[in-house]
């Protein structure tokens, strides 16, 4: 396995890592990607549920559009100007076992709730979803136990 020197581990975290957190690491990007997953597609509902800040809020939409998180539909309401609402596309839907995952961890290591405020669930069953780790071989892993991170340069 190469050995990384520091300068080239921060290039790494700047790269790889700050790349993906500039567009979803920001406090509020995922808040909105799991509100728009439990089915608020509108703006109103987006600012009334988060609580954002209008000016925030819409950043933050128009962020993860540009970034293709998001894709916008135009709606009307009778007697009212043309809107936009919200829905995930393949790469905000990528997104819910990372929610997923930061749930888990939340209940575990945070809250030490054991009823959540979100749970994500299988469609088919009802049953509810978690976040593991599987090697390409079919095998569960533990990250106590068998995980290693590598890097790849």
């Amino acid at each position: 396995m190469p050995k990384l020197d520091s300068w080239s581990r921060l290039r790494t975290v700047r790269a790889d890592l700050g790349a993906t957190l500039r567009v979803v690491g920001e406090r509020w990007a995922l808040v909105i990607v799991r509100e728009i997953s439990l089915g608020l597609h509108r703006f109103d509902e987006l600012q009334e549920a988060t609580g954002a800040p209008r000016a925030v809020l819409s950043d933050r939409l128009r962020r993860l559009t540009d970034a293709g998180i998001l894709a916008t539909r135009a709606y009307r309401n009778p007697g009212s100007r043309a809107r936009m609402e919200y829905a995930l596309t393949g790469a905000g839907r990528d997104l819910l076992p990372v929610l997923a995952a930061i749930s888990d961890w939340g209940a575990r290591h945070l809250t030490g709730e054991a009823t959540r405020d979100v749970d994500y669930r299988h469609i088919a069953c009802g049953g509810r979803v978690t976040a593991e780790l599987v090697c390409e071989c079919g095998q569960r892993v533990n990250p106590h136990d068998h995980l290693v991170a590598q890097i790849n340069r």
